[in-house]
């Protein structure tokens, strides 16, 4: 029996595809983990997991905060290296006496890595995102917002990476930490064919398609077309785009659903329209299920979901690493770029989707390359062959 521990960020598209790894594992006999928050608890429980609490270790956001997701890399290294010091002598005490085979960590929750590093326990990196190198790294495109933040915030990087060092972390900078070579065991939750530029990663890589759920509804998908918008879990206070949808589509035949989060006040749309169902959030693999196109913010893991489930997609990205998986989309045929947030932008690029069924075909091709790369199964394999690789 081996022994292994999950570390991850308090977001569910980071979150969500390692729990039918964690119960692969767990099912296989395997003792397993997971630091989490309490967000996540009741699934990671289910999974077979032990659920170890964070949440007071995470440094308070504040409503401007949660803005900058995404977007304000000194402020992401600021809250990794905090979270990782606030966390330092408990999880070092505990997994000292654990004596874990090896550490699995989101690719974003830095503190995973570090403590890995620290403690020289084997570490595989779990990515939910395209995986990147120097090679795809030249993809992003910043904002030049993006790039003045990054500029102006050096000093405070600089300022952590020295308190980090202090306690005993082995850290030559801020890119150490980000950066993942060729050598690095990786679990990339896409599949070969959606990866750009896939030729460029070593065998470490494992890609194993997305952990998604294959479940059916038990819901006959009905007569008209279904469209569905989402801008996420994370940005998506967004009142004046969803009233344009509501202007969009309130008089085309189509059903539409739309997902605007819990902080959103659904009476500030005023009277809904007949066509429209509108909530603070879905069960989305259920509503990609009966949907034909998804309006989306591009995220990878609604982006996955879609694909998995061979719906198009209108492509709203927020910031840069969901434009790259936007682009990505499009290149491929599954998806079109929305050209602007007005009302006649939204009806054509959704009127276009559901007109031309080579969009459909497309990601289609995906889906099917989604479905036979491996999933969950092929992750805990690779993590065990990791593990017994390293004895």
């Amino acid at each position: 029996m081996s022994k292994i521990v999950f570390f991850c960020i308090p977001a569910y598209g980071h979150t969500n595809p390692t729990i039918p790894v964690v119960q692969e594992l767990t099912k296989r006999g395997h003792e397993v983990w997971y630091y989490s928050f309490d967000m996540f608890r009741e699934r990671i429980e289910s999974a077979g997991a032990k659920f170890i609490r964070c949440d007071e270790y995470l440094p308070e956001l504040r409503p401007e905060d949660e803005k900058k997701v995404g977007k304000d890399f000194a402020a992401l290294i600021e809250m990794v290296a905090d979270t990782t010091i606030n966390l330092d002598k408990k999880v070092c005490q505990e997994l000292q006496e654990f004596k874990p085979d090896c550490i699995v960590s989101d690719s974003v929750c830095f503190w995973g890595k570090l403590f890995a590093g620290k403690l020289n326990v084997q570490y595989i990196c779990s990515t939910t995102t395209f995986a990147f190198n120097q090679y795809t790294a030249k993809l992003m495109k910043p904002g030049i917002g993006e790039l003045i933040r990054s500029i102006v915030g050096m000093p405070r990087i600089n300022k952590k990476m020295e308190l980090l060092k202090a306690s005993g972390y082995k850290v030559k900078n801020f890119i150490s930490i980000i950066q993942n070579d060729n050598e690095t065991n990786t679990i990339v939750y896409t599949s070969k064919e959606f990866q750009p530029m896939s030729e460029t990663f070593s065998d470490k890589y494992a890609f194993v398609g997305p952990s998604v759920a294959d479940t059916e509804t038990g819901e006959p998908k009905g007569e008209s077309r279904t469209v569905y918008i989402s801008l996420g879990t994370v940005l998506n206070k967004n009142n004046e785009f969803y009233k344009n949808c509501i202007k969009a589509l309130k008089d085309y035949n189509v059903n539409v659903i739309m997902s605007v989060g819990e902080k959103t006040d659904i009476f500030d749309f005023g009277e809904i329209p007949a066509n429209f169902q509108i909530e603070h959030k879905v069960d989305q693999i259920k509503v990609l299920k009966k949907s034909d196109v998804f309006l989306t913010h591009c995220g990878m893991n609604s982006v996955n979901e879609s694909l998995y489930n061979s719906v198009p997609m209108v492509l709203f990205p927020q910031h840069s690493e969901q434009a790259l998986v936007a682009e990505r989309t499009a290149e491929l045929g599954a998806g079109l770029m929305l050209k602007g947030n007005k009302p006649n932008h939204i009806k054509n690029a959704i009127e276009q989707i559901l007109n031309d069924d080579t969009y459909k075909e497309s990601a289609n091709k995906i889906s099917i390359s989604f479905k036979i790369a491996g999933g969950a199964k092929k992750a805990a394999d690779t993590i065990l062959m990791v593990i017994n690789n390293s004895v």
